[in-house]
């Protein structure tokens, strides 16, 4: 059961779990919310030094800046770090230096570069099921490449007299802040809709949330907070039936996905095999493990991908029109993920993927084995969230965190959220499944979390 209730203001969502309701917090519509509590701060001035160092000390500092980093090839970190192998980092390093001047804003100075873009973008095109026609370009980042989609969208509502002032997207309540974000600048509304007890959008809330200002929509595969792919099917029979564009966030599945269905796992349609589905993200740097930053941004149509393009001649250099939001692009970055892509091909992807689910499959029935605690839902790909109803669950995760793992939390419901696992969690599997019946013990023995904060991305 879900319910569902909206203001002029915002909008509270709910979804049941069991027979008990749980709020979902106050969902802002992709509006800056300003008050006199921020206290946001950047980089200070620093006074810069007449005089360099030698490069040996220049490495030295380097290291020392390092020394307190989480050492990520324990195991121990499940974010930021996406590890497909000591071969892969070679291959990805090797011909991210051979390209590390070069620039992607110049293609006809540096054609390699756009031969490899023009190649990544037709390899990724094609594991997700795109015509022949599909199109698209290799962005910074997933952040990027859903900027680049929801620009798209408007402009694309603009040219057919849709949406009015606001153009609104509908998307579930745990779509990625970048759609919010990229509402905010580009002048949008995400309304974001209930989840289900299985932690997908809830379609019926979903169906409702369509107004007259609504130009686009979208479902994650899978969504970030709780690891299950969206009602893709479903939401593009709203799309086409409201004629909406629809945009898959498959930034952490694009390259995962594909694979592991490969490998007979239970994978829900989910890319442009579904009618209706007009954008895709898909990371590069996340699963396809290839340098950071690299994304891509596709399109079914050539048509649809006109609409990502500024263009720009008001000034007197001429013409400006650069695919994405940079101009400079490093060309590091795309080198690298043509070559871990050749390198590693369909076998190899689904080699790292089988490595990758069996650690997923092992850490689940783990968990699920420890009294009080269980996993959130049934995960589609490599995110796995776990909670409890009898345990300070945040507790754990301090317990864990003392016992030299990194450990990020999620809020709604309170979770750990265990990041997105790669190769470089093979080893670690039992310590971490041992460790964390410790911590349970240590909770169950009175222990209280000492806070309660939850962020992403800090």
């Amino acid at each position: 059961m879900t319910s569902f209730a909206s203001s002029s203001t915002s909008v509270s969502v709910w979804f049941a779990v069991g027979t008990k309701s749980v709020i979902l917090g106050d969902l802002h519509q992709g509006r800056c919310i300003i008050s006199g509590q921020r206290n946001y701060t950047g980089a200070r001035l620093m006074e810069f030094h007449s005089t360099g160092i030698s490069h040996e000390a220049v490495m030295d500092e380097l290291d020392e800046a390092a020394a307190n980093d989480v050492p990520w090839r324990d195991g121990r970190l499940g974010l930021y770090v996406h590890f497909g192998g000591e071969d892969v980092l070679a291959v990805a390093k090797d011909a991210y230096m051979r390209f590390f001047s070069e620039n992607a804003l110049g293609p006809t100075a540096f054609p390699s570069l756009a031969k490899f873009e023009r190649e990544v973008v037709g390899w990724t095109a094609n594991l997700l099921n795109g015509p022949d026609e599909a199109t698209g370009n290799i962005s910074s980042g997933g952040s990027e490449s859903i900027f680049l989609a929801m620009k798209s969208m408007r402009d694309w509502a603009r040219a057919h007299n849709r949406g009015g002032e606001c153009p609104q997207v509908v998307a579930p309540y745990s779509a990625h802040p970048a759609f919010s974000k990229a509402a905010h600048m580009l002048g949008m509304e995400v309304k974001r809709v209930a989840l289900g007890d299985d932690f997908r959008v809830d379609m019926d809330a979903m169906a409702a949330a369509i107004s007259h200002r609504t130009v686009g929509i979208m479902g994650s595969s899978p969504g970030f907070p709780h690891g299950v792919v969206d009602p893709i099917e479903a939401i593009a029979e709203i799309a086409v039936a409201h004629d909406l564009w629809m945009h898959v966030d498959a930034c952490v599945g694009g390259f995962v996905l594909p694979f592991a269905r490969r490998l007979q796992y239970p994978v829900p349609e989910f890319d442009f095999s579904v009618p209706g589905v007009r954008s895709m993200s898909a990371d590069l740097h996340k699963y396809g493990f290839a340098a950071k930053g690299a994304s891509t941004v596709l399109y079914r149509s050539p048509e649809d991908y006109q609409f990502q393009i500024y263009e720009f001649d008001e000034w007197p250099r001429g013409r400006y029109a650069p695919p994405t939001m940079p101009g400079s692009r490093p060309g590091g970055a795309v080198a690298a993920a043509w070559a871990v892509m050749r390198y590693l091909g369909i076998d190899g992807y689904t080699r790292i993927v089988r490595e990758i689910m069996t650690v997923r499959d092992a850490i689940v029935e783990g968990v699920n084995a420890i009294n009080d605690l269980h996993v959130l839902s049934d995960p589609d790909g490599p995110i796995i969230a776990y909670g409890s109803e009898t345990l300070d669950i945040f507790a754990v995760a301090e317990a864990l965190a003392e016992r030299g793992w990194f450990v990020t939390k999620g809020a709604e419901p309170p979770c750990v959220h265990m990041g997105m696992l790669t190769a470089i969690h093979v080893p670690v599997v039992k310590d971490y499944l041992a460790d964390l019946e410790a911590a349970v013990e240590e909770v169950r023995g009175g222990r209280k979390a000492a806070s309660r904060a939850v962020s992403y991305g800090g």
